[in-house]
């Protein structure tokens, strides 16, 4: 098991937001560019918020049991927000919403790695959107 998948996802989610929201600076609105565009940013971030879903659910269904639920209580909260974040994620193109999405998979993946006895670290990614991510310190 491992939260990284479900990071890049998210991380994916928010950059097809972006580039949604770039596209009309780039194309005129309704052209086929624009909508072969359009299309294809769309599935690709509803796709990876999907993702994102699967990988916390995953996880949360197999790994998380009583020892990882007493340490860390809010697991089970934790993971049912991602579920909905992600839902909203999907069905928007708000960068808050994908930022939600984020924020809450990086609270998990802290959650996770700290029941593995494992250091994490907040950093931002080297690549776009440059959002700040959890990685284990190995």
């Amino acid at each position: 098991y491992d939260p990284s998948t479900a990071i890049i996802s998210a991380m994916t989610v928010i950059r097809m937001v972006d580039l949604i929201n770039e596209l009309e600076s780039k194309h005129e609105k309704g052209s086929v560019e624009y909508l072969n565009h359009i299309a294809r940013y769309i599935d690709q971030k509803e796709s990876h918020a999907v993702n994102a879903k699967n990988e916390i659910a995953i996880i949360w269904g197999d790994y998380i049991k009583a020892p990882q639920i007493e340490k860390h209580p809010n697991v089970h909260e934790v993971a049912h927000n991602i579920m909905l974040a992600g839902s909203k994620a999907k069905q928007s193109v708000s960068r808050d919403n994908a930022l939600e999405l984020l924020n809450l998979i990086n609270e998990f993946a802290e959650i996770f790695w700290d029941t593995k006895g494992v250091k994490t670290k907040r950093v931002k990614s080297p690549y776009l959107p440059n959002e700040e991510v959890v990685y284990p310190v190995i």
